[in-house]
């Protein structure tokens, strides 16, 4: 299997504004490019686009290429379970809206402490396991947005998990939150292949300071700065797949360019992307990566995601003076200072940020 994945969680959008707006004409486009190249593996999820991803995956892909020809990952939404008996709605439900009546891989989405003991309060694990064994999951595993000491209590607790997704990347090497290398060291330990979300950050490793910029481009000019985010991730061992959510041709053209023939980093450029990677989290006041999980449920429709991106440029001057954008979004959207702190979108943020004390942030620095 090639190493790039079709992350279906920034689909293109006909309006930026309505995440269930997926550019169907656009999305067939990349997914016929992405596999005349050679690449099969997509992963799509419960929640994304506002539970339309499954739907437009069936259209865009199962429904134009044979079954055998692609590989296709889901997750049961744990965070959003109620009862035991949602497991089998829920399933069922992906099944019939991803139109398969298997998936090559399926994950228990978004565990940290909390959502494990979800899981196992409503029999999850034991769900999958039973899924497994009536054929309809190939390789059953979890994605994790935790500390590698949960990390490894889950895998020791659940040696029959076949892999585990993790966000990694070099601005999360040596997080103390995130703790990309110690969550890696630890499925490594435990014998597990990985599978890699958020190889750039949520764009965090595209948009980088000036500076940063310069450093990578002189490394090697004919190189896009987001390469080498996918090219770090993609150099580790026991790597299965790095899923990359590409929302346009263009970017979608770019990673096929150096992931097609992957050629993987050498020890030096590995160091030294570590290096700039510890440089530019210090230039990071809100390490958000607009997974947009905080959104849907927010009573004031504050974009959240959208307001951290500008506070972030602001900070890392990327952005000077009094700032349009954020006027703009006041105008459409909720406003920071609108926020009336009711938890929701803490609750569900894997990166575990302080959302309302970020706003009131937001809020002082451009009003």
């Amino acid at each position: 299997m090639k190493k790039l994945g079709f992350g279906c969680m920034r689909l293109p959008l006909t309006n930026p504004e309505d995440p269930t707006s997926v550019d169907l004409k656009q999305f067939c486009e990349m997914i016929d490019t992405f596999m005349d190249n050679g690449f099969t593996y997509f992963d799509t999820a419960y929640p994304y686009h506002q539970r339309q991803s499954e739907l437009f995956v069936k259209k865009a892909l199962v429904e134009r290429y044979p079954r055998n020809s692609f590989t296709l990952a889901d997750k049961l939404p744990v965070p959003f379970m109620k009862t035991k008996e949602d497991a089998k709605r829920i399933f069922d439900e992906q099944l019939e809206k991803c139109g398969v009546n298997f998936f090559d891989y399926y994950l228990l989405h978004a565990l940290n402490r909390n959502h494990y003991q979800t899981a196992l309060k409503f029999g999850c694990f034991d769900f999958i396991k039973k899924m497994k064994e009536e054929g309809k999951i190939r390789e059953i595993g979890f994605s994790f947005h935790d500390t590698a000491d949960i990390l490894d209590q889950i895998l020791t607790e659940h040696p029959e998990m076949d892999f585990v997704q993790l966000q990694i990347n070099y601005l999360d090497w040596n997080s103390e939150s995130v703790q990309s290398r110690l969550c890696y060291e630890t499925a490594v330990k435990h014998g597990k292949q990985v599978v890699i979300m958020e190889p750039v950050k949520g764009g965090s490793l595209v948009h980088v300071p000036e500076n940063i910029q310069t450093k990578l481009l002189n490394l090697d000019g004919s190189l896009s700065i987001a390469s080498w985010a996918i090219r770090f991730a993609a150099s580790l061992k026991n790597i299965r797949v790095v899923l990359s959510g590409m929302s346009n041709l263009e970017q979608l053209n770019d990673n096929i360019s150096y992931m097609k023939k992957f050629k993987p980093l050498t020890q030096e450029e590995n160091d030294f992307l570590i290096k700039l990677g510890d440089q530019i989290r210090t230039s990071i006041a809100i390490p958000c990566t607009a997974c947009n999980y905080c959104t849907p449920g927010c009573p004031k429709h504050i974009c959240i995601p959208e307001y951290f991106s500008l506070f972030n440029k602001r900070k890392q001057n990327l952005s000077k003076g009094k700032s349009t954008e954020y006027d703009d979004l006041k105008n459409e959207h909720g406003k920071p200072y609108d926020c009336i702190e009711c938890g929701q979108c803490e609750r569900v943020c894997p990166q575990k940020l302080p959302i309302i004390s970020n706003l009131k942030k937001v809020a002082d620095e451009f009003e």
